[in-house]
């Protein structure tokens, strides 16, 4: 992270106050056809940061023309597979060239610690720009030993094309990595791009698009367009997009799916989850709490696969409990520009709100408060609300069933391992869950047993470029990452030559 964060951030603010951002369309930075913008506002303060051009469906329309043009273009379609990694590549350059400033950027705009933005965001955005330039000159068809009837000699070969456009609407809880989680394959497949980001963390997008220029990516290939709901749904319904990828939450996955029915456009989804974190009674109890701790406080709690149910043997619940309360005591509350800072604050009033609201449902369905709950004391300003631990959940619950989507752990005991899974696994969601036990047979029988697309064994939340990363059930549809996520913007097509 920056040496000072603080000394970065003023630096940047009066470019950032002095006029507003504007969009990225057609290889151009310009103002809403509307001339509206709107406020970005900084967690930790509550105050403005800037104002960013809103886009609308008018602004989506010229976006998706621009792509469209480019994606018809020799220059972008017909580039050689060595070139188009040699941008993804210098583009990665670039984002490491500048990570100091988008680390604060994200900082700001997000709330979360500066040197969390730097390792998440900012290190993990080169990452996964430099893994998916790798794949560039390696995803490719087949040939296949066809039989055909008549006897026929045949040549059979596949190929993969690009899916077309794509339109990419990416979430504020990880708002520069999921944007490259989307971006750098979709461009690795050979699509154009249209990035809508989640209006309340426009400002790393807009510099992504800008170095992605800066990179010699062609005009209309990447255009950003922060917005609101409307401009949302206008990209998912332009019959002109092939591919639409959505990260947030399930309702909304749904209403992108009704909306991309207009032309059957393929989508992919990463949606909500309520993961459990499972403790057998051998486990190492202290490396268990520091990373269930670290599996719902991370981010704040607004993460898609974070531990927020907590299912511990009944041997070991309180015990364990104690462990984790002690834990979330040496989070570190403050302004994430300030490098002690381990926990910053939620990502605005509304989803402050949100939070203090469940604590409350909580305490009515008749769960106690162990610690948290509340707004910390001496944070006045800003969306801050305490790590909370909620014991004596019962699975009917709403704490249980429902995402929260912040730093609240429901921890419910366990006697019966068939009960245990039935618990686990009774939950609209499957994306990720954790399991903490010596006994290897249990593990393994455990990782079988429940229905999530991650289960990670003594460890929680890792996540690599090289290995699938999506969701069972309402957690959504396709994977993301490797070759995976190459499959998601390219089609196949079977080639059937006859050399009889």
């Amino acid at each position: 992270m920056p040496q000072d964060a603080f000394a970065l951030a003023e630096k940047l603010s009066p470019d950032l106050s002095a006029r507003p951002r504007l969009l990225i369309i057609d290889g151009r930075a310009v103002p809403a056809v509307s001339g509206k913008t709107f406020a970005t506002i900084n967690p930790a303060t509550g105050e403005e940061i800037a104002q960013v051009a809103h886009g609308g469906p008018e602004d989506i329309a010229l976006a998706v023309t621009a792509a469209r043009k480019a994606f018809e273009n020799p220059a972008w379609r017909r580039m050689s597979a060595v070139d188009r990694a040699a941008l993804l590549f210098k583009l990665a350059d670039l984002i490491e060239q500048n990570a100091e400033e988008l680390a604060v950027l994200e900082c700001i705009d997000n709330g979360k610690p500066a040197s969390m933005t730097r390792w998440v965001e900012v290190e993990g955005s080169i990452r996964t720009f430099r893994y998916f330039a790798g794949w560039v000159t390696k995803f490719g068809g087949e040939t296949l030993p066809v039989s055909p009837r008549s006897g026929a000699q045949i040549l059979n070969y596949t190929t993969r094309e690009p899916v077309g456009v794509a339109g990419l609407i990416v979430p504020w809880n990880y708002p520069m990595s999921m944007a490259a989680w989307k971006v750098a394959p979709a461009l690795a497949a050979g699509c154009t791009v249209i990035l809508k980001p989640a209006e309340q963390t426009p400002l790393t997008a807009l510099r992504l698009g800008e170095l992605a220029l800066e990179a010699g990516i062609p005009a209309g290939v990447l255009n950003v367009v922060p917005g609101f709901g409307d401009a949302g749904a206008a990209l998912v319904e332009h019959p002109d997009v092939d591919k639409v990828a959505f990260t947030g939450s399930t309702e909304v996955g749904k209403l992108i799916v009704r909306g991309a029915t207009v032309n059957l456009k393929k989508v992919s989804l990463e949606l909500g989850g309520k993961s459990p974190q499972i403790v057998l009674p051998d486990a190492d109890l202290d490396a268990a709490a520091a990373s269930i701790a670290a599996g719902i406080f991370f981010n704040q709690g607004q993460t898609c696969t974070a531990g927020s149910r907590l299912y511990a043997h009944a041997s070991i619940h309180d015990k364990l409990l104690a462990l984790v309360a002690d834990q979330a005591a040496k989070l570190k509350i403050g302004n994430g520009l300030d490098a002690a800072t381990t926990f910053g604050p939620l990502v605005s009033e509304e989803q402050w709100d949100r939070v203090s609201g469940y604590v409350e449902i909580g305490r009515n369905e008749g769960a106690d408060v162990v610690t948290g709950g509340k707004r910390p004391a001496g944070h006045d300003k800003g969306f801050f609300f305490e790590p909370t631990i909620l014991a004596g959940a019962t699975p009917s619950m709403r704490v249980v069933r429902e995402e929260i989507f912040g730093p609240v752990l429901s921890a419910l005991s366990w006697t019966d391992p068939d009960d245990l899974v039935r618990q686990a696994n009774d939950s609209d969601f499957g994306l990720s869950a954790g399991i903490w036990t010596n006994d290897i047979k249990q593990a393994h029988r455990l990782a079988g047993a429940v229905r999530a697309g991650t289960v990670w064994v003594n460890c929680f939340n890792m996540v690599d470029n090289a290995t699938p990363f999506g969701g069972f059930k309402q957690s959504g549809w396709g994977r993301e990452h490797g070759r995976n996520a190459m499959e998601l913007y390219s089609e196949i097509k079977s080639v059937w030559v006859n050399l009889s």
